[in-house]
């Protein structure tokens, strides 16, 4: 049960790759279409630094578009596999969802967590320090693409912490290149860099996977 999250993911042509800009010469709000391993090279690698990092500056959840459910809730509703009832308030009831970290159902909504896909804390590092407060809450409740936020268990959302693919990978075997085109996916749209280590990991990682599709609109 589940369902494939991702603006688009398939085996490249030269046709779809046509036109495919490179994320360095493109402006937030183009369409980037590459493959994984060349999004991979195409992440910039710098050194990461937590100085100044705090959770609280990047708020969540919020309800952007003031229909009384907050990014939380929008993310539950837009992934479950059955859907959950709805009522006044937003309080959520039944449904069902799966998560794909682990490959398991979860019947209960409060039992899940929505995992930022890169966390905060790797995205501070990564270079988002660098940004406004504005800019840093529309990370935070990035609802402009699938992948940047995912309902899973907690147990799993709780191991990864704030961990990069070179030391932290979904205990489902099945999940690994799927969890990898997401993270590179979130990296490439919001402009973050990666790390030596991170880099090599991924590099490794993506060389083991099928060399899919990987299509972005970039936010900034």
């Amino acid at each position: 049960m589940g369902k494939l999250k991702g603006l688009a993911v398939g085996v490249v042509t030269a046709a779809a790759l046509a036109g495919a800009t490179s994320p360095a010469l493109a402006d937030p709000g183009d369409t980037v279409s590459t493959t994984l391993r060349q999004a991979v090279a195409d992440l910039p690698v710098a050194d990461e630094s937590r100085t100044g990092y705090e959770r609280s500056k990047f708020r969540h959840w919020v309800d952007a578009d003031r229909d009384g459910c907050n990014t939380r809730a929008e993310v539950l509703i837009a992934e479950a596999v059955v859907s959950p009832t709805v009522d006044s308030g937003c309080a959520i009831s039944g449904g069902v969802w799966h998560s794909y970290y682990d490959d398991a159902d979860q019947t209960v909504a409060r039992a899940l967590d929505i995992d930022h896909m890169v966390p905060l804390a790797e995205a501070w590092d990564s270079g988002a320090s660098a940004w406004t407060t504005a800019e840093r809450q529309d990370y935070a409740n990035d609802l402009g693409d699938q992948r940047s936020l995912v309902a899973v268990t907690a147990r799993e959302n709780r191991s990864k912490a704030d961990q990069d693919p070179a030391e932290w990978l979904p205990s489902a075997a099945g999940a690994v290149c799927r969890y990898v085109g997401e993270w590179v996916a979130v990296k490439t749209r919001w402009g973050l860099t990666v790390d030596d280590v991170e880099a090599e990991a991924l590099r490794e990682l993506a060389a083991g996977c099928p060399d899919e599709e990987l299509t972005v609109v970039l936010a900034r």
